[in-house]
């Protein structure tokens, strides 16, 4: 039985750029009749190019697209801005048409790529769920029923009644996502909307995404989040300019993404103003490796990296003894753990002119996000070299606990392992 719900084959979509007409048809003809005589467009403006020379030209936002879905599958879609994912669901959800290929699909689509898209701002918050659920097919009995559901999940119950004009963006995406995600459809497709909510609402509705794949159907999500990539989505695709560049499980399209998206290997600091010391030792270069050996790599929670710097020592300078500390930071610059040498149980007697310190953490227990790091180094009497913020590295979704379940960012930044008992203390006297 075949149970593919969605077919794309060699999917093409070509815009024309520049603007198309001057807004009135006897500007339109009076550029029409320049152009018959080779003189300039006569409604160019000042510094911008002429419209006769951009006749032509164009983009392909889409390039050959192909791949299918089949039902009950969670299919992530990543790709740097302007790689063509919000135009590949506009096609998937018949909102725009392609230039060329084949789309099949099989059931309702639900689909919410703008936030707040066919809200009326002048009409409450109650009217314009009656609205919007009408123009994603819902019929009347179906929003009265789900109504008080709808209003539930969106959080916004005290203001229903009050026109959406008056909404924040975070209450207008709730309330839009909460009409569609109970629209109930055989497909949800989802464009990143979700940044505009808060920590909270992002978690419930992407418990909710979860809710509808676990029921058997079928999740197209485009987000920049990775780790709810990884969450959520079983396999993903990656989309740049236009072509599927990569295909497979979340975990290897997401690390082939993060890899492309032109991070910096190592970090030069040689000439970092942002430093204090003495002198005599600096550290010039520093970098992160993930468990696969990969400089500038994102780090897995659960799996082990490195934290590298290379350093200089100026001649005749005898540093003995040195204490190194590399301190982690979270994205905020909040103080989360020193790594340091002594603490650890290692000396070395004195330094070489050239070399490199390299910490090796066997288990990441860092939990998903952005981290930097500063750079230390001094003896029991003195600062010899002091680098702030030298370098920066990202934590993605792992399974640290073993337990086929992703950490959320609600157990905070850090992972610690645990063990747990449970006491019956019923008969006790």
């Amino acid at each position: 039985m075949n149970n593919t719900v969605i077919s794309v084959e060699n999917l093409t979509k070509r815009y024309d750029l520049g603007v198309i007409g001057t807004g009135t048809l006897s500007r339109d003809l009076n550029r029409w009749w320049a152009r018959v005589r080779k003189q300039p467009d006569p409604y160019t403006r000042i510094g911008q190019r002429d419209a006769f020379e951009r006749i032509g030209e164009s983009i392909l936002a889409l390039d050959d697209v192909s791949f299918t879905v089949q039902q009950g599958e969670t299919l992530g879609i990543i790709g740097r801005n302007g790689a063509g994912k919000s135009t590949l669901l506009k096609i998937l959800s018949r909102v725009t048409a392609p230039t060329s290929g084949v789309v099949k699909i099989k059931g309702r689509i639900g689909s919410l790529l703008e936030v707040g898209t066919g809200f009326h701002p002048e009409l409450t918050g109650r009217e314009n769920v009656f609205l919007n659920g009408a123009i994603l097919g819902m019929r009347k009995d179906e929003v009265q029923r789900k109504f008080d559901e709808i209003v539930d999940f969106s959080g916004v119950e005290k203001f229903i009644d009050t026109p959406v004009k008056r909404y924040s963006s975070g209450m207008y995406v709730r309330l839009a996502f909460a009409v569609a995600a109970h629209l109930d459809p055989e497909i949800l497709v989802v464009d990143e909307v979700l940044a505009v909510g808060d920590a909270e609402f992002q978690k419930k509705c992407l418990g909710k995404m979860g809710e509808v794949a676990g029921e058997g159907r079928t999740v197209l999500f485009v987000s920049h989040n990775m780790g709810a990539i990884q969450n959520l989505c079983k396999k993903s695709i990656l989309l740049s300019d236009g072509r599927i560049t990569h295909s497979g499980s979340s975990e290897d399209v997401v690390q082939e993404y993060l890899l492309s998206s032109n991070q910096k290997a190592s970090i030069n600091i040689l000439r970092k103003a942002d430093r204090r010391g003495s002198g005599g030792f600096r550290f010039t270069e520093t970098w992160v490796e993930n468990e696969k050996g990969e400089k500038g790599g994102t780090v897995i929670v659960g799996k082990p990296f490195k934290i590298v710097a290379e350093f200089e020592v100026e001649r005749d300078t005898a540093i003995k003894d040195p204490y190194v500390a590399f301190a982690l930071r979270d994205s905020v610059g909040g103080f989360i753990s020193d790594l340091w040498n002594h603490g650890a149980g290692f000396n070395w007697p004195k330094l070489p002119e050239r070399g490199k310190f390299t910490c090796m953490i066997p288990r990441c227990s860092l939990n998903i996000g952005v981290y930097g790091y500063n750079l230390f180094c001094g003896s029991k009497i003195d600062t010899l070299d002091h680098v702030i913020d030298a370098g920066k590295f990202e934590v993605i979704f792992g399974d640290f606990f073993g337990t086929n379940q992703l950490p959320s960012a609600r157990f905070g930044k850090l992972l610690i392992d645990q063990e747990w008992a449970l006491t019956d203390n019923k008969n006790k006297t």
